[in-house]
């Protein structure tokens, strides 16, 4: 199976840079100066408009009030924006009762613009602009402008054109920032200047752009479905290693009897393992289990002059190492008890929140949130790694355990009593050993497939602005 995946990476990766030219597309035969600076030169034939000549109005959406089951309406909010199509997704509407006379005047109509105009933040912010293309009876919500497109402009147009400027961050020069949300002038980001060929023209670059976006999109989904491939090797990789030894060759290599008997392990999803491993509760295997905590915020002494790294949920992903720490935290939290400790080479798992069962290895000495569970290993009895990996494969089982709950949590006991699987020490090195090496090639696979990902984006939000912006004639492409 490495074979093929190495294969169809290269096959990508050829896909990639087939597409990465925007040479495949001449510029317009004569350009002149737009006097604005991010547009540059223009085609000579396209006219600069303020973007509020494209529309007849902009009017702020309803909330509305909670369902009932009479006047109920969907209403589109800012989490219903596709921002990769930049369309509307009505897969799972929110249904809010708003009376008949208001939705008479502020309902959604085909064509449509809808303006983000609260929300946002430092890595995404507010000004996104998304095209209702449906033809169901809805409304959007307050945090949303509905932009009626005038005559003369082709919606799907001026939907590439403001994905080209949100692109640009020209938006965020007409953020003006609240407390806890960022909030968009209409007025001032509708004074942007832009440069527009008639109707026809842009009905061509509109369906230029669907179409060459789709084959980019498709392209990523592809990258991105061998990315769940690799991953679904990496864990079967993982799994096979820690309840059923190394494989025959691996096994040979590392000086093992590659034909061990097995016997049930007593546990029915685990199944059989090696007749000499031992299976028993974790808490029998590790010295501590315990759980993070958070200095008081209001304390700064605790956070000025941090040498303590501190984690959270969001430094953990697919790969076994820990990421990058939320924050460092000073030596006197640890001193005065308000913060937690965790030994080198524990293994650590999310116990609280949407990521929960998520396990990770923490090389150094660290110290973690309360949504975090730390396990300090016996080393008599386990290697560490091998520990951490034995926990990743218990992920599934860990999500199985949590209650499905607006906040799921597993608390110590149930981690205490996780069933753990331990081979005779030189094995667990064995395997921690093999794992290391194997994963890390999968890893590096991941690692390419996403920097081509990533590339394919770029190139997609390039060729919009190429087109929407006049640096490239696609007149003749479609």
């Amino acid at each position: 199976m490495t074979s093929d995946v190495g294969v169809r990476h290269r096959d990508a990766a050829l896909e990639s840079a087939d597409t990465s030219a925007h040479s495949r597309w001449r510029p317009y035969p004569a350009y002149k100066d737009s006097g604005v600076e991010w547009l540059g030169k223009i085609p000579e034939h396209w006219n600069l408009k303020r973007l509020r000549s494209t529309v007849a109005g902009c009017q702020n959406g309803v909330w509305g009030e909670e369902s009932d089951g009479v006047n109920d309406v969907p209403c589109v909010r800012v989490a219903d924006f596709d921002r990769v199509a930049f369309r509307v997704d009505m897969v799972e509407p929110t249904l809010r009762s708003i009376e008949q006379q208001v939705v008479q005047t502020r309902g959604l109509h085909t064509g449509d613009l809808l303006l983000e105009k609260s929300g946002g933040g430092e890595n995404q912010p507010v000004g996104a602009v998304v095209l209702y293309d449906h033809e169901a009876l809805a409304v959007c919500s307050n945090f949303i402008a509905r932009m009626t497109v005038a005559d003369g402009f082709v919606p799907r147009f001026l939907t590439y054109l403001h994905a080209a400027l949100y692109a640009a961050r020209i938006n965020t020069r007409s953020i003006k920032q609240s407390t806890g949300i960022q909030n968009l002038d209409s007025a001032s980001y509708l004074s942007e200047a832009a440069a527009f060929p008639q109707i026809d023209e842009q009905r061509v670059i509109a369906a230029f752009l669907d179409r060459e976006t789709a084959k980019i999109d498709a392209l990523v989904a592809k990258k991105e479905r061998l990315i769940e491939l690799l991953q679904e090797k990496r864990a079967a990789l993982i799994t096979r290693a820690v309840t059923k030894g190394l494989p025959a060759a691996a096994a040979a290599q590392a000086g093992l009897d590659p034909n061990v008997p097995m016997r049930d392990s007593g546990i029915e999803w685990l199944g059989e393992i090696p007749a000499h491993w031992e299976a028993a509760a974790l808490k029998r295997r590790a010295k501590r289990i315990q759980t993070g905590s958070t200095p008081p915020t209001g304390e700064r002494q605790y956070y000025e002059n941090g040498v303590v790294p501190w984690y959270g949920p969001g430094s953990f992903t697919e790969d076994l190492p820990l990421q990058e720490p939320v924050k460092f935290i000073s030596d006197s939290a640890v001193r005065d008890g308000v913060a937690r400790v965790f030994e080198a080479r524990s293994a650590v798992i999310v116990t609280i929140g949407a990521t929960i069962g998520k396990v990770a290895f923490m090389e150094h000495v660290g110290s973690c949130n309360q949504q975090i569970t730390g396990v300090t290993f016996n080393m008599r009895q386990v290697f560490p790694r091998y520990g951490a990996y034995q926990l990743k494969r218990l992920e599934p089982v860990l999500r199985g355990i949590a209650p499905n709950t607006t906040l799921p949590i597993i608390d110590q006991e149930q981690v205490g009593y996780l069933p753990f699987v331990v081979p005779p020490a030189t094995e667990q090195e064995a395997i921690a050993a093999f794992l290391d090496r194997e994963t890390a090639r999968i890893d590096a696979l991941v690692a390419k497939v996403r920097d081509a990902i990533d590339r394919l984006k770029e190139l997609r939000a390039a060729l919009i602005s190429a087109a929407v912006t006049g640096k490239i004639d696609v007149r003749g492409e479609v």
